[in-house]
C-alpha cells in the first residue's frame, strides 16, 4: 500500500492518500460560533498542503455544548454562510471536507457557558444539570441536524465525537453515567445514544454521505474491551464509513496489564473492518511513524502535532519517507508562516516545550 494511493468509502467517497488532518482545536473562531478568517486559513492551508481529508475542529451542536471560546459551531443556520466557504474552499485542493460533531457535556466551562455543564448523570467535580430522557432525545437530535446542516453546507461527511470524555463518553462511561433509564447501565444502553445519531444521520442524508466516529480506548474511564466490542458493533450495523481511533500513542501497550499480549494499535486491527476504513491518531510524527502505522493494517493516518508545525506534511512524507518534523521548540513567526494566529499561538502555549520565544 502507498501513502499516494487512493480510498474509496462505502459511501463512495474518494480520498486522494493515505493523510487526514485531526480535529484540532485551536480557539480561532468568533464567540457566536461563525467562521472566523484565522481558522478559513488554517484550515484550508492544510488541504492546499495535501491533506486527503481536512477534518475541522469539534464543532458544537447545542450551545450549551461549547468547549472551548473561540469555538467554531454548527448549532444554528447561522453558520451555514461561513461553512459552505469553508467545505469549498477545502474541496478546491481536492481534499474531502469533513467537520467533527461535538458536545463537551460536563466539560462546557461554566465561564464559556455562563451556566451548569449538563451530563447523563450528576457529577459532583463539575457540578452537572443532569439530562431529563427528553433533553437526552433533543441532544440525538441536535447532532442529527448538525449533520444535516453540514450536508446542506457542502461537506463530504462528518465526525461524531464520542472520544476525549465529551457528552458522548460521558454516555459510554460507566464511571460517570449512572442514569436508570434506557441510556443508562449496560453497555448496550450506555451507547444507545450513539447508535441512534448515527442511524439518524445516515437516515436523513443518505448513502451517499461520509460518517466517521471518533471513539478512544482508554482514559475518561472507558475500558479496551468495551470499546472494542462498541467498535464491532459500528461495524456490524454498517452505518459508518471510517473508524477513528485516538490512541494518545500508537506505540504503546495499554494501561490495563491484563491486556499485555499486544500493542493497543494491535487490538484495535485484530477488529473485523468489513468495508470500514481505520485511521488512527497519537504520535505519528515522522515519515518513518506514518510508513509504520500504514503497513500496521490502518487505512490512512490521523496527523495532528506534525500539522501544526507542516501545514504541508503529507507532500513532504510522500515526498521523502525519511521525513522528521521541525524539532521543538519553534518561534511564534515560525507558526504564523504555517498558518497559525496569535490565538492559535497563545494556545499552544499549553504544550510544554512547543513555542519558543
Amino acid at each position: 500500500m502507498k501513502l499516494t494511493d487512493s480510498i474509496t468509502f462505502s459511501c463512495g467517497a474518494q480520498m486522494k492518500n493515505r493523510f487526514m488532518l485531526a480535529p484540532l482545536t485551536n480557539r480561532q473562531s468568533h464567540e457566536d460560533g461563525i467562521l472566523s478568517n484565522d481558522e478559513f486559513n488554517w484550515l484550508t492551508m492544510r488541504a492546499k498542503g495535501g491533506f486527503g481529508l481536512t477534518m475541522t475542529c469539534a464543532s458544537h451542536v447545542q450551545e450549551i455544548g461549547k468547549g472551548f471560546p473561540g469555538q467554531l459551531g454548527i448549532f444554528d443556520d447561522k453558520h451555514i454562510k461561513g461553512h459552505t466557504k469553508l467545505a469549498k474552499a477545502i474541496q478546491s485542493y481536492g481534499s474531502l471536507a469533513v467537520i467533527q460533531l461535538h458536545h463537551a457535556g460536563m466539560r462546557s466551562p461554566k465561564e464559556v457557558i455562563h451556566q451548569q455543564p449538563v451530563c447523563p448523570s450528576y457529577n459532583e467535580e463539575f457540578d452537572t444539570k443532569v439530562l431529563s430522557l427528553d433533553e437526552v432525545k433533543l441532544l440525538r437530535d441536535d447532532f442529527i441536524s448538525a449533520s444535516v446542516r453540514a450536508q446542506k453546507a457542502g461537506y463530504d461527511g462528518i465526525e461524531v465525537h464520542g472520544a476525549h470524555g465529551y457528552i458522548l463518553c460521558q454516555f459510554l462511561s460507566a464511571e460517570i453515567n449512572k442514569r436508570k433509564d434506557e441510556y443508562g447501565g449496560s453497555l448496550e444502553n450506555r451507547s444507545r445514544i450513539l447508535f441512534e445519531i448515527i442511524d439518524g444521520i445516515r437516515e436523513k442524508c443518505g448513502t451517499d454521505f461520509l460518517i466517521g466516529i471518533r471513539l478512544s480506548p482508554e482514559r475518561f474511564g472507558m475500558e479496551l474491551q468495551e470499546i472494542k466490542t462498541l467498535s464491532q458493533q459500528l461495524i456490524d450495523k454498517g452505518n459508518i464509513d471510517f473508524l477513528d481511533i485516538s490512541l494518545w500513542d500508537c506505540f504503546k501497550y495499554p494501561e490495563d496489564k491484563s491486556f499485555h499480549d499486544q500493542t493497543l494499535l494491535e487490538h484495535i486491527t485484530a477488529l473485523d473492518f468489513k468495508d470500514v476504513k481505520l485511521t488512527v491518531a497519537g504520535k505519528i510524527s515522522s515519515g518513518k511513524d506514518v510508513h509504520n502505522i500504514i503497513d500496521s493494517k490502518v487505512d490512512f493516518v490521523t496527523i495532528g502535532r506534525s500539522a501544526i508545525l507542516h501545514h504541508d506534511f503529507p507532500k513532504l512524507v510522500m515526498e521523502n519517507s525519511d521525513f522528521s518534523p521541525q524539532t521543538l521548540p519553534v518561534s511564534k513567526d515560525y507558526l504564523k508562516n504555517e498558518g497559525l494566529s496569535d490565538t492559535f499561538i497563545d494556545y499552544m502555549n499549553r504544550w510544554p516545550g512547543f513555542v519558543g520565544e
